[in-house]
């Protein structure tokens, strides 16, 4: 079963959710929009590629992988709202498309209804292996957004803060979707340790390439405005490293550029990339990508699984940390 099936089988099980026709269509309209906006389905189909590593059955992990594509989508409609991001994936965000208090509401219906997919497991040992990580995963995922927004009115982050951060915010999620499928087929707990292992080390090197993508990618590929982060002045990995490369004149530099207003963004927006390459920043941000993608490669090598089954997992790490939106 190829990658492009399982995508198939993905997004014709989120079609069957029906949201944009239930009612009240205030609340649910959302929903579907934010669904149908697309995306890449990466959670989805890492848990269908990890049952995949145990089992040709997909029936199982099916309802586990439609939760965490609409856990995560839910946790997209609220940061856009905190973040007051006006665009994703080269669209409307809810709160700009309807209002703030839709957004608000319809993001709480969505983590609700992310619970309720669960209902599709039919096996009761596996609901009872699968809820607490699924909340430990959603829970977490509410402690990382906390501190990204705590990060926002800190003066001072480090790098290992920052990382904390984005482990939490991101990449426990798909360590809990490999996890989670692999459990699904009936894997060993261990096995499913290691694959969660796996999922958070590429979940680093993806955020890391997502800061990378800000600043130096095409906006036309990228899907929403290149230099956003530096515009919000958001304390990204790009941005805490320079901060922590520089001499005292540059990082004085950097701080006034970072005060520029939005009637000076190209200034703003050129002058700090031109501090980041000055740091070395690129350079690093690519290494770290490079370090923690060939981490997880090590630790999937090590499940000793055969070849033909582990081959989309790397083609699909392939493509999450070499990509160019």
């Amino acid at each position: 079963m190829t990658t492009e099936v399982l995508l198939d089988i993905i997004e014709k099980s989120l079609s069957e959710l029906g949201y944009a026709e239930q009612e009240p269509r205030a609340l649910f309209e959302p929903i579907g929009y934010t669904l149908s906006l697309g995306g890449k389905r990466v959670r989805p189909l890492l848990c269908l590629l990890a049952c995949r590593l145990y089992s040709d059955n997909i029936a199982t992990a099916l309802p586990i992988a439609r939760a965490l594509e609409v856990f995560h989508n839910f946790t997209l409609l609220h940061d856009d709202l905190m973040d007051k991001s006006p665009i994703r994936r080269g669209q409307p965000t809810v709160y700009r498309k309807w209002n703030d208090n839709t957004a608000i509401l319809s993001g709480d219906a969505m983590s609700i209804e992310a619970y309720r997919s669960l209902e599709g497991i039919e096996n009761p040992q596996l609901l009872f292996k699968v809820l607490p990580f699924f909340n430990k995963m959603a829970i977490e995922i509410c402690k990382g957004q906390q501190y990204d927004m705590d990060f926002e009115v800190r003066e001072h982050v480090s790098v290992a803060e920052y990382i904390e951060m984005i482990r939490l915010k991101t990449a426990v999620l798909l360590g809990a979707a490999l996890r989670l499928g692999a459990l699904a087929a009936g894997a060993y707990d261990s096995d499913a340790q290691i694959l969660d292992e796996v999922g958070q080390a590429l979940g680093l090197a993806f955020q890391i390439q997502d800061d990378y993508l800000d600043v130096y990618g095409d906006e036309k590929t990228f899907g929403k405005p290149i230099g956003g982060d530096i515009m919000n002045g958001k304390k990204t990995l790009m941005l805490l490293y320079t901060q922590a490369k520089l001499e005292r004149d540059d990082r004085a530099e950097l701080d006034r550029l970072m005060q520029l207003g939005q009637e000076h963004k190209e200034e703003r927006i050129s002058g700090v990339r031109r501090l980041y390459d000055k740091a070395g920043t690129p350079i690093y941000a690519q290494h770290e990508i490079e370090r923690l993608t060939q981490e997880a490669l090590t630790k999937l090598r090590g499940l000793g699984l055969k070849q033909e089954r582990l081959e989309p997992l790397y083609q699909l790490f392939d493509k999450l940390t070499t990509r160019k939106n």
